[in-house]
């Protein structure tokens, strides 16, 4: 709710106001439904009908009659069933029922953040549900001296747009611009934001564009948000570029400006954006950053924007005055499978290109492995290259995120599978990389709690849909048909086991690799380890430039592997995945000295460099 639209070109305000505003341009009658408050349900509404508003932006409707914060609200559309607000900033009683109106006034104490580019930081991607037992935002709060410790920059949580159920991963929100009240609702955000700042730490919020989830999702009863004219993984597309497509891309672009003002978060990350289709002229992405930046000016603090893009185009990271779409970074998928696949072995589904060290080597040189080669996987040409020049800080990369670690069929993270000294490795070859790093919770002590795949949907039919094709994904994937059952999602249990368990940090075997993640963050406060500088990366095999090391493969398992050397300037990492001793040649002159290694036997003679099995070491020549 608004007051009447502004004029076209003008933002119009993210958050309701004190007067109901609704957009249904083809209704012929648009109701407000105001139950008593606290029923949960629009049973026993009283009902107003609303009036057409607004002539220079036709289909919406409204009322001069002022609501009172926290009034419980919805609408009815010629004379239909009681509908949630598609703006609702508050869904207190879950995604079918009444939406609440919010006072966004807080009493903020950041006043003094001067805001922080996310690119280059250490970012931590988190999941509030399965951060703490509790599952809360507050609950969370509570575990941010941790990340201030660890040396962090940015905290990134995903999804907390509201979905059906009580637990969930996020990613199917039907109701984009209410915080999920399980969580804690709008107020629980804006105290964790705060706090987070308090803390020096900048907050990614995880949005979701590209379509809504199975449950709650009443959008098309007001509006055409969907056509059919494209479809998606999901479904039918958001409607970029159709008939009404206008109000929707306002209806995303006004999202993401609330975060910024009402919430006062540092960046968003969007999410699967080559699924936001769309032939206009001026793609929605591009649109987004220019609203972005505008804001940026007006709150006088950096913002910014990332894109999860499987496209592997450097487009989406470039200006929009260069014919990009201006995000500020983007995930780069095939570096975490380089890395993934040598150092497990694994070849199945989409690490099937990957594994050898050359691979790798092209990974941390070039960013994409698909750079317009064949993807096996996709079973045709991908990708195009990275231009010369292009800063390495634009491209998100990790050894873990959600994704990686929950879209396996047990939810299983590489702890289950590699060594400390495979996971000493992982973690230096991605912090100490021209790169921007991002964690997945509890990776920094090698967290035995898998993160499984949960829904909490109380719909028995799309409860089944679920299982079936949880399931089905994994077979089409080649996943070894002898593992175990996938769990099920919708089975408590499976969310309870993926709760991080903080007793492991005091643990010997997990507090050293905590000690040696903390080691790597503090590196990236020297300009040499931070430099996105792209152009200084050079792999070589153990016996320096000459030796590329393209012959070493981790097939033999993982545990047993090459040794090589990443060179950046001024540092390198020195790395032995075997399992015996190993000596690597640096290329540089002069003998280098050891800033950090995993096993303390590590020795430098000259421009040697004496490792002990599966250890990694960080070297630097100033």
């Amino acid at each position: 709710m608004t007051s009447v639209p502004p004029p076209r070109g003008t933002p119009m305000l993210p958050v309701p106001g004190a007067r109901p505003l609704v957009w249904a341009p083809a209704a012929r009658q648009v109701e407000l439904l105001v139950p008593e408050h606290g029923a949960g349900t629009f049973e026993g509404a009283r009902r107003t009908p609303l009036r057409l508003v607004g002539a220079h932006v036709p289909g919406w409707w409204g009322h001069d009659h002022e609501l009172p914060w926290g009034t419980d609200y919805g609408f009815a559309v010629d004379g239909g069933p009681g509908r949630p607000d598609p703006r609702s900033p508050w869904q207190p009683y879950g995604v079918h029922g009444p939406s609440r109106t919010f006072d966004p006034a807080f009493a903020w104490t950041d006043d003094a953040w001067p805001g922080r580019d996310v690119r280059g930081e250490v970012v931590y991607e988190l999941h509030v549900g399965t951060f703490t037992a509790e599952g809360t935002l507050d609950a969370a709060t509570g575990r941010l001296d941790h990340l201030v410790e660890l040396g962090v920059g940015a905290v990134e949580i995903m999804p907390v747009a509201a979905f059906g159920g009580r637990w969930g991963w996020g990613y199917d929100g039907v109701h984009l611009y209410a915080v999920h009240d399980p969580y804690g609702g709008p107020r629980a955000l804006q105290r964790f934001v705060d706090a987070a700042h308090a803390r020096g730490l900048a907050v990614v919020l995880d949005v979701v564009y590209n379509h809504l989830g199975p449950s709650g999702n009443y959008l098309p009863e007001f509006g055409p948000y969907f056509t059919d004219a494209h479809h998606t993984p999901w479904g039918a597309a958001v409607n970029l570029d159709r008939s009404g497509s206008r109000e929707v891309r306002e209806w995303i672009v006004d999202n993401a400006e609330r975060w910024f003002v009402e919430f006062h978060v540092d960046g968003l990350r969007l999410d699967a954006v080559h699924a936001l289709v769309d032939e206009s002229p001026t793609h929605v992405l591009t649109e987004l950053a220019r609203r972005v930046e505008r804001v940026a000016q007006e709150v006088g603090r950096p913002l910014t924007l990332i894109a999860e893009s499987d496209e592997n185009d450097v487009a989406t990271v470039t200006g929009s005055e260069q014919g990009g779409r201006g995000m500020a970074a983007q995930w780069a998928d095939d570096v975490h499978h380089a890395l993934h696949a040598l150092l497990t072995g694994e070849r199945q589904g989409y690490y099937v290109d990957f594994g050898p060290v050359a691979v790798l080597r092209k990974a941390l040189t070039g960013v994409f492995v698909h750079d317009g080669s064949w993807s096996t996987f996709r079973g045709a040409p991908w990708g195009r290259p990275v231009p010369a020049g292009t800063d390495g800080h634009a491209f998100v990369v990790c050894a873990q995120n959600h994704d990686q670690v929950g879209n396996r069929a047990q939810g299983d993270r590489p702890s289950s599978t590699l060594d400390a000294g495979g996971l000493a490795v992982a973690a230096a070859l991605v912090l100490v990389s021209p790169f921007t790093p991002m964690l997945f919770m509890g990776e920094e002590w090698g967290a035995s709690t898998p993160w499984q795949y949960f829904t909490d949907h109380d719909d028995p039919e799309l409860a089944r849909a679920i299982r079936d094709g949880r399931a089905a994904e994994f077979s089409d994937h080649g996943w070894d048909e002898g593992a175990p059952a996938v769990p099920d999602p919708q089975d408590p249990a499976t969310r309870d086991a993926s709760v991080l368990d903080w007793s492991e940090p005091e643990r010997p075997e997990h507090a050293r690799l905590l000690a040696w993640y903390r080691a790597l963050v503090a590196l990236r406060r020297r300009d040499d380890v931070r430099s996105g500088d792209l152009s200084v990366v050079r792999l070589h095999g153990p016996d320096g430039p000459e030796d590329d090391a393209s012959g070493e493969d981790a097939r033999k398992g993982p545990h047993d592997g090459p040794a090589f050397v990443v060179e950046r300037g001024t540092v390198a990492v020195a790395v032995n995945l075997g399992a015996g001793p190993r000596t690597v040649r640096v290329a540089l002159g002069g003998a280098p000295r050891v800033l950090a290694a995993w096993d303390p036997a590590t020795t430098v003679e000259g421009r040697l460099v004496h490792l002990p099995a599966r250890s990694v070491a960080v070297l630097s020549w100033v």
